[in-house]
């Protein structure tokens, strides 16, 4: 994590303290020629635009007020979405049970994804319901399953 995205996640645990909001996560990225802070925020049955200017608004002041950033940056704050990224152990805690894609950095026994139930993380393995647990150091990527 980079040191504005830290200083960023610290700023909106200040904001989310005492709200029924949860900061899901924060990248700031480069795509192009422009940067990009994007904050993903849920709540238990979702945001809505609403919940996303109101954060966007107060995250926008203490950004401006603290100067964090140095230089022209594009803010978005938003869900997480229903394919959403699964990176910390509360993620991988709440979703377990749920169907999951794993995408691997280079093909494991000739496969490079895999799908299937998410049943837990530890320190070394990834569990996947009737499957041989895959190497953490091997993922590359988890995210929630959408059926078609």
């Amino acid at each position: 994590m980079s040191k504005v995205e830290t200083k960023v996640e610290d700023l909106m645990a200040e904001i989310l303290t005492g709200t029924v909001y949860e900061l899901v996560d924060v990248e700031y990225v480069k795509e192009g020629r422009e940067w990009y802070l994007r904050v993903f925020v849920d709540k238990d049955g979702g945001i809505d635009l609403d919940d996303c200017q109101n954060l966007s608004e107060k995250l926008g002041a203490r950004l401006d007020a603290e100067n964090i950033i140095n230089g022209a940056y594009i803010l978005e704050v938003s869900s997480p979405g229903i394919d959403r990224i699964l990176k910390k152990d509360k993620d991988f805690i709440r979703e377990a049970g749920k169907v999951v894609d794993v995408t691997l950095y280079a093909p494991l026994d000739g496969k490079k994804i895999f799908v299937g139930e998410l049943e837990s993380r530890d320190e070394k393995f990834l569990h996947l319901k009737d499957m041989e647990p895959l190497p953490r150091e091997k993922v590359a990527l988890v995210r929630l399953h959408i059926d078609f």
